[in-house]
């Protein structure tokens, strides 16, 4: 009987394991209508990602949660003086770069069910206003910026931490979208539906564009 009773009791706390979902730990980005992106011109210096950036995200289902990522992308920040400009910067992923912790799934993944890349291989994130502004979790800055994802374009908020020194910038994100909003709906199998939540990192470090001369 207690061989019995330690036996669901570990299924059960493996269940329960299985389940969680990673967007519990996240914070949710605030999604509403795109916004109009100024065709002023940038102010300050243009800052470049360097190669040490990272975009990644985890999907969940019933089972458990996945892990993947984007191997190209590029963008830049505005510096002027010695804070981050107001707006003009911008990040654009190569969405057939996609990649996941599961070679299965990081085929299905760039597939019609999901990212579409052969229609679709191109996301970009411009951002349309940043304001100093702690968050919950000690975040420095709100971010506001239209996300193009899916052929879908959205505004998002999103709380990030800005370090900054004279030599570099790094941009810190972590927060969930609804995959619904950007029109992937593939619900995954019957026994095994897939959550709607997707967490998004951004860890994106970038530095002074040399310029030519």
């Amino acid at each position: 009987m207690k061989t019995t009773l330690f036996t669901l009791a570990g299924a059960t706390t493996l269940l329960l394991v299985s389940c969680e979902n990673p967007a519990d730990n996240s914070t949710e980005a605030t999604v509403s209508e795109a916004k109009e992106v100024s065709t002023a011109a940038a102010t300050g210096q243009k800052w470049s990602f360097t190669d040490n950036s990272a975009i990644t995200f985890v999907g969940s289902k019933v089972t458990g949660s996945h892990e993947g990522g984007f191997k190209e992308f590029s963008g830049h920040f505005y510096v002027d003086g010695d804070t981050l400009s107001a707006s003009g910067h911008e990040v654009v992923i190569d969405m057939t770069s996609t990649f996941a912790d599961d070679p299965k799934l990081q085929g299905h993944l760039i597939s019609a069910d999901f990212f579409n890349v052969e229609a679709i291989p191109t996301s970009t994130f411009t951002v349309t206003a940043l304001e100093a502004k702690t968050g919950a979790k000690g975040e420095t800055h709100l971010l506001t910026g239209n996300f193009n994802f899916h052929g879908v374009t959205k505004s998002i908020d999103i709380p990030v931490t800005v370090t900054q020194s004279a030599e570099s910038i790094n941009l810190k994100a972590d927060f969930f979208i609804n995959r619904f909003d950007f029109d992937v709906k593939y619900p995954g199998m019957q026994d095994d539906l897939i959550n709607e939540e997707v967490v998004i990192r951004f860890d994106l470090n970038a530095k002074p564009t040399a310029t030519e001369g």
